[in-house]
C-alpha cells in the first residue's frame, strides 16, 4: 500500500453540494489503484471538482471538443517517467477534473449511488495518468475496464448490474 500518497481534492464549483464523505472516497480509490498496479512511489495527485460549464471549457480548450464531459485526465507522465516535486520526491502522476453535475446525472441513468459514479470516474482517470487508454477499443479497452471493476469492488462499490451488459 501507498504511505506516501498526497492527493490534493479542490471543490471549484458551487452547482452541487459534495456529500460528505466523497473526499475520503476519492482517496480511497486513489490509493487502491496504485496497490492494483504496484505503485508503491511517493506520488500526488489533484483532484478537482468542477460544474459542466467549467468541464466544458476545459474540453474545448484542451481538447478540442465543444461539449461538456464526466471527467477529464490530465497526466504529467509518460512511459512510466513521471515529473518529480523537488521538494517532496514525490512523482506528480496529474490532475484530474470530475463534473459532478455529469457525475449525479450519470448516477440516476445508471441506477447507482453517486458515491459509485465519482468512484468510477476517479478510478477511471487515474488509471488514464497512469498510461491506459480506452479510446481504440478492442482489448485494451476490455483490460481497463477490468482494473476498474477490480478496484471499486475491492473498495466496496462492486457494480450493481445496471451499468453494464456483460451478458449475465
Amino acid at each position: 500500500m501507498n504511505e506516501k500518497l498526497k492527493v490534493i481534492i479542490e471543490n471549484d464549483q458551487n452547482a452541487i453540494k459534495i456529500p460528505t464523505g466523497v473526499r475520503m472516497l476519492i482517496r480511497r480509490c486513489c490509493k487502491a489503484v496504485l496497490a492494483l498496479e504496484g505503485f508503491c512511489e511517493p506520488a500526488e495527485i489533484s483532484v478537482t471538482i468542477v460544474d459542466d460549464e467549467k468541464i466544458h471549457e476545459l474540453n474545448l480548450k484542451h481538447r478540442g471538443i465543444d461539449k461538456s464531459t464526466d471527467v477529464l485526465s490530465f497526466p504529467l507522465g509518460e512511459n512510466g517517467e513521471y515529473d518529480t516535486n523537488m521538494d517532496t520526491g514525490a512523482k506528480m502522476l496529474g490532475d484530474i477534473v470530475i463534473s459532478i453535475e455529469h457525475a449525479c446525472a450519470q448516477a440516476r441513468e445508471y441506477g447507482h449511488s453517486l458515491q459509485r459514479e465519482i468512484g468510477f470516474l476517479t478510478v477511471h482517470s487515474l488509471l488514464h495518468l497512469l498510461g491506459y487508454d480506452h479510446e481504440n477499443g478492442g482489448l485494451e479497452a476490455v483490460h481497463m475496464r477490468e482494473k476498474e471493476e477490480a478496484v471499486l469492488t475491492r473498495i466496496g462499490l462492486k457494480r450493481n448490474g445496471s451499468y453494464y451488459d456483460d451478458g449475465e
